[in-house]
C-alpha cells in the first residue's frame, strides 16, 4: 500500500476531528476527554484525482504504566513504521506541551526518511499565527497553520499531503475479484490453498498490486477469478508485528478492490459462544464483533458478500445445526437482510467448490438488470396495496421504478414527494424487490426522485 499518512500527537489535540475534514467522514470519535481514540481509525482521502490512506492514531503519552496508553504507544509506532508521510498535531492555543517535546524527540528519529509535516492546530484565523512561533524549537522545521475544525488551510494542507502523489492511471482491471477476509485464524490461507489445489486449471499466481495481500489467477468455467488473499504477505516492522494493525490495512483495502468479499468465519467460535448459555437454540447471540465490522464495511462499499462458515468438520452436529447458525446469525444482523451462508471445511475439501460456485452466482446478480416493465408491473400493485404513509396530510404516491445502475443495483423510485418516504417504507420496498428478484449475497439502493 502506497501513500500512507499517519497523524500524530499527544491527546485532545484535534487529530480526530482533522481525520474528519480530510477523509470527508465522521467516522473518527471526537471528544474533549484525552484518551477517546484507544485504536487507529482507517481512511481514504482524496484530492485532485490522487489518493491517500490516512491513519488517525490515538494522542501518544510517553512512559506511562497504564495499559491502553502504553497500547497506544505501540499502536503509534506501527503507524509511523508503515507511513509514507507524517502529520504532527499540535494545539498552538494551549502552546507548547512538554509532552509535545517528547513526540517531537521520537518523530526526529525519523526525519531522515519520512516527511514530517508540524501543524499548529485551532488557529482560527490570521492574527493567531504568532502562536505557531515557539514551535519552532521542535526542530521540525516551519509549523503549518491550520483549524482543523472550521477546515482553515485545509486546502493548502491537502496540496502538501499529495504534492508527490502520481495520479492514479492504471488501466481497470476487468477480471472478477473475490477477496477472502476475515479475523486471523478463522482459515483464509487454507481455503486460498484448497480453492488453488482443487482447480487444476490455475493460470498463475502474482505478486498482488498491493504489498500487503497475494492474488491467485484460478480458471472457473474458462473465466479468470482473482482471489485476493489477505492472509498473504506482510510487512515485517522494526517494532513489532501487530497482527491486527496490518489485518484491518489488508481487509480495508481487499474489501475496496473486489466484486465479492468471502468472509471466513471458523465455526468452532460460534458454537462456543452458544455453548455458553444454558439453552444455546433460545440463547441471545451476537457474531464477534470484528466479523460484525467487516460485514458493515462491505454493505458501505454495496460489495457482494459470501459468509463461509469454515472448519464445519471440527464440530458436532445434527441435520438442523447449520439452520440453526444461520438464523442467529440473522437475527442478530436484521438490517443485512441479503446475507448468504455455506458451510465448508478448508481441511477436508468439503464444499469446497461451493465457494467459487456462490461467489460467481453473488457477482452475477450483483451485475443483473431487471427490466423497467417488469420492476413497474410487480411492485406497483403493491405499493398501492400498502402505500407510504401520508405526511403532514398530503398523500404520498409513488409511480414509476426503473433500475439506473448495476454492480452493486441501484433503483429509483419516482415520487411526488421525495423527501416524504420513511426508512421503515424503505425496507418495505426493499423486501419487496428481494422477493421478487434473486439478490441473495448482493446490497441493493434505492433512491427516490421528485417527478417533475
Amino acid at each position: 500500500m502506497k501513500n500512507i499518512i499517519a497523524i500524530v500527537g499527544r491527546p485532545n489535540v484535534g487529530k480526530s476531528t482533522l481525520f474528519n475534514r480530510l477523509t470527508g467522514s465522521n467516522d473518527a470519535i471526537v471528544h474533549d476527554s484525552s484518551g477517546v481514540t484507544r485504536d487507529r481509525n482507517y481512511g481514504e482521502g482524496e484530492w485532485t484525482g490522487k489518493k491517500f490512506f490516512l491513519i488517525d492514531t490515538g494522542g501518544f503519552v510517553p512512559h506511562s504504566d497504564d495499559k491502553f496508553e502504553a497500547a497506544i504507544r505501540n499502536q503509534v509506532k506501527l503507524a509511523i513504521e508503515e507511513a509514507d508521510k507524517i502529520l504532527f498535531v499540535v494545539d498552538a492555543k494551549n502552546g507548547l506541551h512538554p509532552l509535545d517535546k517528547e513526540v517531537a524527540a521520537m518523530l526526529r528519529k525519523y526525519a531522515n526518511d519520512k516527511e514530517i509535516v508540524l501543524l499548529t492546530n485551532k488557529i482560527d484565523d490570521i492574527k493567531q499565527e504568532n502562536l505557531s512561533a515557539e514551535f519552532y524549537k521542535l526542530g521540525l522545521g516551519e509549523p503549518f497553520p491550520i483549524s482543523a475544525i472550521s477546515g482553515r488551510n485545509s486546502g493548502d494542507l491537502l496540496d502538501i499531503i499529495c504534492k508527490d502523489i502520481e495520479e492514479d492511471t492504471e488501466e481497470e482491471d476487468t477480471r472478477i475479484k473475490f477477496a477472502v477476509i476475515g479475523r486471523p485464524n478463522a482459515g483464509k490461507s487454507s481455503i486460498v490453498n484448497a480453492i488453488l489445489n482443487e482447480e487444476r486449471n490455475i493460470v498463475t499466481d502474482i505478486a498482488g498490486t498491493t504489498r500487503d495481500s497475494i492474488d491467485s489467477v484460478v480458471k472457473y468455467h474458462n473465466e479468470d477469478i482473482v482471489l485476493i488473499d489477505t492472509a498473504g504477505l506482510r510487512k515485517k516492522t522494526k517494532v513489532s508485528e501487530d497482527v491486527e494493525f496490518y489485518s484491518t490495512i489488508r481487509t480495508y483495502k481487499a474489501i475496496q478492490r473486489c466484486d465479492v468479499a468471502i468472509l471466513v468465519i471458523d465455526v468452532n467460535i460460534i458454537i462456543e459462544n452458544l455453548e455458553s448459555a444454558s439453552d444455546y437454540k433460545l440463547a441471545a447471540f451476537k457474531l464477534d464483533k470484528q466479523d460484525t465490522t467487516i460485514i458493515e464495511e462491505v454493505y458501505k462499499y454495496k460489495k457482494g458478500l459470501l459468509v463461509v462458515i469454515n472448519k464445519w468438520d471440527l464440530i458436532e452436529k445434527d441435520s438442523n445445526t447449520a439452520k440453526l447458525i444461520e438464523n442467529k446469525i440473522r437475527e442478530h444482523l436484521r438490517s443485512y437482510d441479503f446475507l448468504k451462508f455455506i458451510f465448508i471445511s478448508a481441511k477436508t475439501k468439503q464444499r469446497i467448490h461451493k465457494i467459487l460456485e456462490e461467489g460467481k452466482k453473488i457477482y452475477e446478480l450483483r451485475n443483473s438488470e431487471i427490466m423497467t416493465s417488469e420492476l413497474n408491473e410487480k411492485l406497483l400493485p403493491e405499493i398501492q396495496k400498502s402505500p407510504p404513509a401520508s405526511l403532514r396530510g398530503k398523500e404520498i404516491k409513488i409511480n414509476y421504478i426503473t433500475q439506473v445502475k448495476t454492480s452493486p443495483p441501484v433503483f429509483a423510485f419516482f415520487t411526488n414527494d421525495d423527501k416524504g418516504i420513511q426508512p421503515n417504507y424503505r425496507k418495505f420496498l426493499e423486501r419487496k424487490i428481494r422477493s421478487y428478484w434473486d439478490f441473495d449475497g448482493v446490497p441493493i439502493s434505492l433512491i427516490f426522485k421528485k417527478k417533475n
